[in-house]
């Protein structure tokens, strides 16, 4: 252990009391595996805990306050902007992992209630039997990516194209404060009242989202419910230009026509072709089989997926890959018509749509994309922008690309692009970097150990990691100058700088109120 970094024993003893010995570490391997976040690797935690219900997580807060301990919240793990990296010593990490259950189910009001440690994709499946679903119903990475972590950076994909964003869908918090108060927002605030409506008073559940865990710890979260839309249908294109790509996203996005819709420029596109296999598609038949509602439905869409295989992928450009909900089939037909339209309208060829196929039929898949084919490491950049932006956006990053081409032919960095939309307001342009590099414990912790063992380990490439995290520096600063927002803000983005001052003061004032001493998370938003 890092003596630097020891705690004092009376605080151990104290938390062991509550928690049990299980839930409180100090050993090398925890305080510096819970600390780390997929590009960061820092300063390690002094000790990391595990509260068992929004009681615990009270009296642990309470502890740590009589200790002047810096406390940390830590949900699944899955963010790259240093959201839950602790930056200062004397830190306990808070992680939510044990809350993890759906406490309350409500068809007739049509609400559900989860601890904040629960993931994406436990709530989805608890929730999948009874014919309902949350708006917004996670991220990619939700087999890992939790509830709490969602609302506190804010995430997007399942549910996206028409429901917004994970804040979009929240009704009501419990958080507990610095201090370990506990606070309620929303409806469920009111004497007597239950937490089936957002607005009532000021909107204090919006004051604790999308704060990346510096203004308290979420201990449960209340969504609303809709019934799960049983038609759908899937569609995907090839676009030979990037920009008539983003310009058909955007106008699909405006008019409101798909519950998901996301692209690939060709370098990410051909990335993926390498890692996945034919062998995973196969695997993956199964879930599109099964998720087709009828055997005779079944059949075709085995067969057509089984003879498409992977070579009509080769020549594709950039590539849009859309998934349409609805009611009824009808209804379904209709978007498709729509979307189909404006494909042609900027120059798109119809493909095959095996990729939003297994992607809907296994929504919460390994997160193996963690790593490249090769075992390179991953680090995305990313800015939200207005429509009428994106152009300007795509051009600009293309633009600092050239600027460093040399050393990212030197270091050996792989640079592409992942595009979505977000309702039908926000276009997200995400720019990827892989590179040879080793990867961490946070790698292998998450990571599935058969893909681990086929990609193998690179050294330690410190000089390609330095470019990298110039590049995204870079980028970061010309998002901020163009107007560009961010999800997972965290300790990476120019929030502080980019934010008007009198706005900046008022957030700092909610600071001082609810975290007096500054010891949650320190730094993030820029915030002491």
């Amino acid at each position: 252990m890092n003596t630097d970094t020891l705690p004092k024993q009376d605080m151990l003893t104290a938390m062991i009391s509550i928690l049990g010995k299980d839930n409180v570490l100090t050993d090398d391997y925890s305080t510096s595996l819970y600390a780390q976040d997929v590009f960061t690797k820092d300063i390690p935690a002094t000790v990391v805990v595990s509260p068992g219900d929004k009681h615990e997580l009270s009296d642990v807060l309470k502890i740590a306050t009589e200790f002047e301990m810096n406390v940390v919240p830590r949900g699944g793990g899955m963010s790259y902007t240093k959201g839950y990296v602790p930056a200062k010593t004397q830190s306990v990490m808070i992680d939510l992992g044990r809350m993890n259950r759906v406490l309350e189910i409500n068809t007739q009001d049509m609400y559900v209630t989860v601890e904040s440690g629960c993931t994406w994709k436990k709530l989805h499946e608890a929730l999948k039997a009874l014919g309902v679903r949350t708006p917004y119903w996670g991220t990619l990475s939700g087999s890992k990516a939790t509830v709490g972590g969602g609302l506190s950076q804010n995430s997007i994909f399942w549910g996206s194209g028409q429901f917004g964003t994970a804040v979009d869908s929240v009704i009501g918090l419990e958080v507990a404060l610095a201090d370990g108060t506990l606070v309620t927002t929303g409806s469920g605030a009111q004497v007597n009242g239950s937490p089936f409506f957002r607005h009532y008073g000021p909107d204090l559940t919006g004051i604790f989202t999308c704060d990346n865990g510096a203004l308290g710890f979420k201990a449960t979260a209340t969504f609303r419910l809709i019934p799960e839309l049983p038609a759908k249908g899937f569609l995907a294109f090839d676009f030979k230009q990037g920009d008539d790509c983003i310009a058909a996203m955007s106008e699909i996005s405006r008019q409101g026509l798909a519950m998901e819709c996301f692209g690939f420029d060709p370098f990410l596109q051909a990335l993926r072709l390498k890692r996945e296999s034919l062998a995973k598609d196969v695997k993956a038949l199964a879930g599109v089989m099964k998720s087709s509602g009828s055997f005779l439905g079944a059949l075709k869409d085995g067969a057509k997926l089984a003879m498409a295989g992977r070579g009509y992928m080769k020549d594709v450009g950039y590539s849009v890959q859309i998934i349409v909900e609805d009611r009824i089939d009808a209804a379904v037909e209709a978007r498709m018509n729509d979307i189909r339209a404006i494909a042609k309208q900027f120059n798109g060829n119809e493909i095959e749509n095996s990729i939003p196929k297994i992607t809907r039929s296994n929504p919460f898949g390994p997160v193996n994309n963690m790593l490249g084919p090769q075992g390179e490491r991953w680090v995305p950049v990313h800015g939200l922008f207005p429509h009428s932006k994106i152009k300007q956006a795509h051009d600009g990053v293309e633009a600092i690309f050239a600027e460093h081409a040399a050393d990212i032919e030197k270091f050996d960095i792989g640079v592409g692009y992942l595009f979505a939309v977000v309702a039908n307001n926000c276009f997200v342009l995400e720019p990827v970097f892989f590179w040879p590099d080793a990867y961490t414990e946070i790698h292998e912790k998450s990571v599935e150990p058969d893909y681990l063992a086929k990609v193998g380990k690179h050294d330690e490439n410190l000089p390609a990691r330095a470019k990298v995290h110039q590049i995204r520096t870079e980028l970061s600063s010309f998002f901020k100058e163009l107007g560009g927002v961010h999800l997972q803000i965290g300790k990476t983005y120019q929030f502080k700088e980019g934010i008007q001052p009198d706005t900046y003061k008022m957030i700092q004032g909610i600071k001082a109120m609810v975290d007096p001493d500054g010891r949650v998370n320190p730094e993030t938003l820029g915030l002491g």
